[in-house]
């Protein structure tokens, strides 16, 4: 059986690693604690590599890795020390896990908010360390009917937003990448004018740095500030303008900041550590037990995605301009490609045509939509190494036809997207669609209306639609010790139901072959996604 090869670069979570050490596809190497020199020679014949800020993904290691790596998943948000161009020269894909540390950084803005709010620190320093008790000296403010602007509204900042309003605060939003109701829908305003913003009590901001956001708040925007305005940045580092910072902070138009991250780090020397008016962590945003576990398993999971070339789920080097297409079309980036993965896993035969159909918001993406399905259609049968850049290519070499099409929106779903995959056996048609941005679930297969994320071990077991059947299933499941983690039946006109199990483990092909023998299963396929 062919193995794929990942390399674990860096220190992760235990988990991760298990997760790697449990697939049977999978060739684990653990080479965080060897040498980097010597490292270049164990990546050579590595499909993926996992990295964290230890191993720089320079020059050396892309050389080392050419013609062979398929990606290179950073166990992390950021990427500072990978050469992403280097890396899109060479087809290798980039990943990054921005969102396992989300709940650690939305607790440390709100630990910082609290604790600016109420001087903690100092007041802690005054009686443990000083042993002065000094009541009177600590008097603080309640974050109750205070005024909290947002900038940002994303994974971190709406979460900020929503944990804020359960302080009783007046919360408004500014992010012009999002749909105002993704922040009217919780119970915050939504702002396009970025003076709202200026006017608040406190403000915090949870945007990526790039070219827009560095020193977005500068001397200009803290001068329109009211007096006293208290600042939060748990994001990134040079976000605020530090001088202006330095500046309003010691003058007291700032009242107060909370600071985990600076513009060069670590941030001993900083002059923002001289001023007794600022509360400062040394960058903990996803130091927590909890997010270092979900960012190895996250990241584990990438890898075996990679590796398997079933998902490149949050690649930071797509073949598309990610500034011209909103936030929301991404996921369903990454849930085309495992529709076509499942869709060429149903019906093991040479592929005819490919037809991807938008309805909503995101038919006007199709066409990347489109490139995303064929690289998943196309991972488990062609012998080449198919990505993004050659999807097309390898498509019209094999004499597949690649169509895309716009519908008219869906009455049920705000968006909706289908997959119909025809090979020179049969056809099959999955639909799919997002909830609350982040949550894929399949909704139709062949007529058959189900609700089943996109996901783990699937059996998909077609039958007439009789008495005994589930039972039959399950038990003769259990004979072969799987466990069934999860079972949608859908059914048609046509007397006949179509189930979706999911199960904890693989499943050999002789238990395919005894699902397949019950008198009344139709057809049976198997997919790992």
């Amino acid at each position: 059986m062919e193995k794929y090869k990942i390399v674990v670069c860096d220190h992760i979570h235990e988990e991760g690693l298990n997760l790697l050490r449990r697939d049977d596809k999978i060739d684990m190497v653990f080479a965080a604690d060897m040498d980097k020199t010597a490292l270049l020679d164990v990546i050579k014949e590595a499909d993926v590599a996992i990295t964290r800020s230890s191993t720089d993904v320079d020059e050396k290691f892309i050389n080392a890795v050419k013609g062979k790596m398929k990606a290179i998943v950073r166990a992390g948000v950021g990427v500072d020390n990978v050469d992403i161009p280097g890396c899109s020269k060479e087809g290798i894909i980039v990943m990054n896990v921005p969102t396992a540390n989300t709940i650690a950084a939305v607790e440390l803005t709100m630990t910082h908010m609290l604790s600016c709010m109420r001087m903690f620190p100092y007041s802690h320093d005054h009686l443990k360390n000083q042993r002065i008790w000094k009541r009177e000296k600590w008097y603080g403010y309640e974050l109750k009917g205070k005024k909290l602007g947002v900038i940002g509204f994303g994974n971190i900042g709406s979460r900020v937003g929503i944990r804020s309003k359960a302080f009783e605060m007046d919360v408004i939003a500014y992010d012009p990448y999002i749909h105002p109701s993704k922040a009217t829908d919780v119970g915050v305003k939504y702002t396009t004018n970025f003076d709202d913003i200026l006017s608040c009590d406190i403000i915090t901001i949870h945007t990526p740095k790039n070219k827009e956001t560095v020193g977005m708040i500068g001397a200009d925007e803290i001068a329109k500030m009211k007096d006293g305005v208290v600042l939060i940045n748990c994001a990134r580092g040079g976000l605020y303008d530090e001088d202006a910072l330095y500046d309003g902070l010691k003058s007291g138009k700032i009242r107060f900041a909370g600071i985990d991250v600076f513009n060069k780090e670590p941030a001993i020397d900083n002059k923002l550590l001289d001023l007794d008016n600022i509360c400062v962590s040394p960058h903990l945003g996803a130091n927590t037990f909890e997010s270092q576990y979900n960012i190895a398993v996250e990241a584990a999971q990438q890898a075996i995605e990679a590796a398997k070339g079933i998902a490149y789920p949050h690649a930071l080097n797509l073949p598309i301009d990610e500034t011209k297409i909103p936030a929301f079309v991404k996921p369903f980036l990454e849930m085309g490609q495992k529709i076509g993965f499942l869709a060429s896993q149903m019906n093991k035969a040479p592929i005819v045509s490919i037809k991807v159909s938008g309805r909503g918001d995101i038919a006007e993406y199709v066409n990347s939509l489109a490139t995303f399905v064929t690289v998943g259609a196309l991972a488990d049968i062609s012998g080449d190494t198919i990505n993004y850049v050659n999807a097309d290519f390898v498509a019209k070499e094999r004499g597949i036809k690649v169509e895309t099409e716009e519908l008219p929106a869906s009455p049920v779903y705000k968006n909706l997207v289908t997959v119909k995959l025809t090979t020179d056996k049969d056809v099959i048609e999955i639909s799919a669609t997002m909830f609350n941005d982040d949550v894929q679930r399949i909704v139709d297969i062949n007529g058959f209306g189900v609700d089943v994320e996109p996901k783990g071990n699937m059996i998909l077991f077609k039958n007439t639609d009789v008495p005994g059947v589930i039972g039959q299933v399950g038990t003769l499941l259990a004979a072969h010790e799987v466990n069934i983690a999860d079972f949608r039946l859908g059914r048609n006109k046509s007397s006949e139901a179509l189930a979706v199990i999911i199960v904890d483990s693989a499943v050999n092909d002789k238990t395919l072959k005894e699902l397949s023998n019950l008198n009344a299963c139709i057809s049976v396929s198997y997919a790992r996604i």
